[in-house]
């Protein structure tokens, strides 16, 4: 899982099965299986809201200038998202 944040900062964590991973309120993350069996991962969030969006959906719907100075990008990195907007949400249910 790689976790990111503004101004180019990111890490990446190698988790292997049973292992708990976090990512900080407002940070971004990406999650990608690098091993030879299926990934299952139980996501949780403290919300009633829930949204996916792609990051290179999001930082394409940013102004580039923006992008590329907080995140340290080259314009030819940020000029060749696609400039379409697409995402998924869902509410979740209320504990009770």
């Amino acid at each position: 899982m790689t976790v990111f944040a503004s101004s180019g900062k990111a890490r990446t964590f190698d988790y292997q099965a049973g292992d708990v991973g976090y990512v900080p309120f407002a940070m971004g993350h990406y999650i990608r299986n690098t091993g030879d069996e299926p990934l299952v991962f139980l996501e949780m969030f403290r919300s009633d809201r829930f949204a996916d969006i792609s990051l290179n959906q999001w930082l394409a719907l940013r102004p580039p200038g923006l992008v590329q100075a907080h995140l340290n990008l080259a314009d030819a990195t940020t000029t060749a998202s696609p400039r379409t907007r697409g995402s998924r949400s869902s509410s979740s249910r209320r504990r009770t």
